[in-house]
């Protein structure tokens, strides 16, 4: 496998999506919001919210990850880029779930990360493209 360090950040990242899944569908029960709603208490809306933010950036995360990886060749810059990531998403859901104020540290670190990981892609295919022709 060409860059098995980024595999294995890929499958951490999903195996905790997996968990704000499962956290949702105990908070369903938990506090007695029936399917198909997702609104009623406000704890189990910040647990939905979390989730569905996750699955938001998961495209945009995933897709920048691998093609940093790829582009750049470095399979443990883009891993470590994507631990950042994923402590991100942890303190996100640590904040949130204490308030919907204190979602923002964790946003903007797993933003960040995102950020680097698209436009550091980017930038190195535009560059190519630049110097090799398409």
């Amino acid at each position: 496998m060409a860059y098995p360090l980024t595999a294995i950040v890929t499958l951490l990242s999903l195996l905790l999506y997996f968990y704000f899944g499962l956290r949702v569908g105990k908070a369903r029960g938990q506090y007695g919001v029936e399917a198909p709603a997702t609104t009623g208490n406000p704890d189990f809306e910040r647990a939905y919210r979390i989730q569905m933010n996750t699955l938001e950036w998961l495209p945009i995360y995933l897709v920048s990850l691998w093609l940093f990886a790829s582009s750049w060749n470095a399979d443990r810059i883009a891993a470590a880029i994507g631990l950042v990531w994923i402590v991100g998403r942890v303190l996100y859901l640590t904040g949130y779930t204490r308030a919907a104020s204190a979602r923002g540290p964790g946003f903007g670190i797993q933003a960040l990360a995102s950020a680097i990981l698209l436009f550091g892609a980017l930038g190195k295919i535009v560059w190519g493209v630049i110097q090799h022709g398409a």
